[in-house]
């Protein structure tokens, strides 16, 4: 199938791509380069380095035809989003919907988008939290992020593509920006190779749903396997770690002495996040396979063999 893949330059993005080709598919990556790296495209894909936004993107999809399109591609900073909400929902709302109008005139007929979990949902009153809790969205990135999935059952509704939003949990693993805002287990497991101090924000009790990016991977290519599956699915573990106990065991797999040190409290920094995934194992068959020690263990190897 020939598939195309924006945002194939970016941390997961890049994983679904090497994961498209492994299970035979013809791919084609879109990616501005503005947070992607060309070293992370599978030299096997084809990359057009070409904004979402852009007139470009007619002639990709002329060009490569896609029969599925995997959309990854996302200004995805809560703290951005904040401080330049424009930009925020140009990138995330015009420039998907400008990907789906490509879709609906050149007959893509599956469109498979990277939504989040914890930034759609906001806080929740029930955790694990299911897809049907109702969605109230804290930054405009959440806002973006919801307001495309309504886009795609729009579509859905008006011209027949089959839509499928993943919504995840929060994603780490090789290639993750250790230098950006978001990426906790990125960012530490650079801090402590470096031998500096890891920045624990507030008491450290705060929890999330952490899940392996390869795991992610996966699930994008089981929602193309299940074409007749629409709507949004979560992809998380179900499990609960708090930022204190992720520091233990990231200090454990790197094995070395390690120090972190407490700052103020992020402003509207969410208590507790974890999501349901039960939907996903019920309809496309898909559980997290690696555990969070051994994902740990494979994240602080792949940054020290890349310390830049």
């Amino acid at each position: 199938m020939k598939a195309l893949v924006t945002g194939g330059a970016g941390f997961i993005g890049s994983h679904v791509v090497d994961r498209c080709l492994a299970a035979g598919h013809d791919v084609a990556v879109v990616d501005d380069l503005s947070s992607g790296r060309r070293e992370f495209v599978n030299p096997r894909a084809r990359l057009y380095a070409v904004d979402i936004r852009s007139p470009e993107v007619t002639e990709v999809f002329e060009t490569e035809r896609p029969e599925v399109m995997f959309h990854l591609a996302a200004q995805a900073e809560v703290r951005r989003s904040v401080a330049d909400p424009l930009f925020d929902v140009q990138v995330n709302v015009a420039g998907s919907v400008n990907l789906l109008e490509h879709c609906r005139k050149l007959g893509v007929t599956r469109v498979i988008y990277s939504s989040t979990g914890g930034a759609v949902y906001g806080d929740t009153t029930v955790l694990p939290t299911p897809e049907g809790h109702p969605t109230r969205p804290a930054s405009p990135y959440g806002t973006s992020k919801l307001a495309v999935e309504h886009y795609l059952t729009c579509w859905e509704t008006l011209y027949g593509i089959r839509p499928i939003a993943l919504r995840y949990a929060n994603v780490y693993g090789p290639r993750q920006n250790p230098l950006g805002e978001a990426g906790v287990v990125a960012i530490f497991s650079h801090r402590i190779l470096r031998g500096e101090p890891a920045v624990i924000n507030g008491d450290g009790e705060q929890t999330r749903d952490y899940v392996y990016v390869e795991d992610v991977a996966r699930a994008n290519l089981l929602a193309l396997d299940h074409p007749n599956v629409t709507g949004a699915l979560n992809v998380g573990t179900e499990i609960e770690t708090s930022v204190n106990d992720l520091f233990k065991r990231l200090v454990t797999a790197a094995g070395v002495s390690a120090e972190s040190r407490n700052a103020p409290p992020k402003a509207g920094e969410q208590r507790r996040s974890v999501l349901d995934p039960g939907a996903a194992k019920r309809l496309l068959g898909w559980v997290h396979q690696v555990s969070l020690d051994e994902g740990l263990r494979r994240t602080v190897e792949y940054f020290r063999r890349n310390p830049q």
